[in-house]
């Protein structure tokens, strides 16, 4: 029962407005309630962020993108579909997040995890989910848990158990851009 008790409790602490630092189907991550401003703000000032609007989004399922996005490009769904390692897409028109996380174009950094302790949690929140590296803006990504900073460590409120990490890829998501006329970039391979 350690998974459902850890969901719980993260689900209370999101809820609230609270930040955790969890696993992925990649690397740890720093998180919060993608729709609370306050909580966003505060994952900024944790990570002493100079780029704003660059976290990317966790939703439980593919059927979620529509939420978080205007009009979705018919390539977007193939290509979530037919990916094998984790991938987000940087989607035109994104809506019903927090404002701090949309850049003034308006995309938005969006992933659908496989992950079994993230899709629980995204299920049971039902909201999206932030998710950014479990470091402070600049240095590498931490690729375990050993490799992540006390400070980073100590300004969460809830670290979830380490049993439930399960087998990420230690490496972060390829990034894909896509264009509101169906324009691909290959942002990070």
């Amino acid at each position: 029962m350690p998974m459902k008790n850890e969901i719980e409790q993260a689900v209370e602490i999101l809820r609230r407005g609270g930040v955790i630092l969890y696993p992925t189907d990649t690397v740890w991550g720093v998180g919060c309630d993608a729709t609370n401003d306050a909580a966003v703000a505060r994952i900024y000032t944790l990570k002493r962020s100079v780029d704003k609007h660059s976290m990317t989004v966790l939703v439980g399922s593919i059927d979620d993108i529509g939420r978080y996005v205007r009009t979705v490009p018919e390539v977007a769904w193939s290509l979530f579909e037919l990916a094998e390692n984790p991938l987000t897409l940087i989607l035109p028109g994104g809506c019903g997040i927090s404002s701090g996380l949309l850049p003034a174009e308006g995309t938005i950094g969006i992933r659908v995890p496989r992950h079994d302790f993230c899709s629980a949690l995204l299920r049971r929140l039902g909201r999206p989910l932030v998710s950014t590296s479990a470091n402070i803006s600049g240095e590498p990504t931490p690729l375990s848990f050993a490799e992540i900073s006390p400070e980073i460590r100590n300004g969460v409120d809830l670290i979830i158990d380490r049993r439930l990490e399960g087998h990420p890829s230690r490496r972060p998501s390829s990034i894909i851009r896509l264009g509101p006329g169906g324009e691909v970039e290959i942002i990070r391979e």
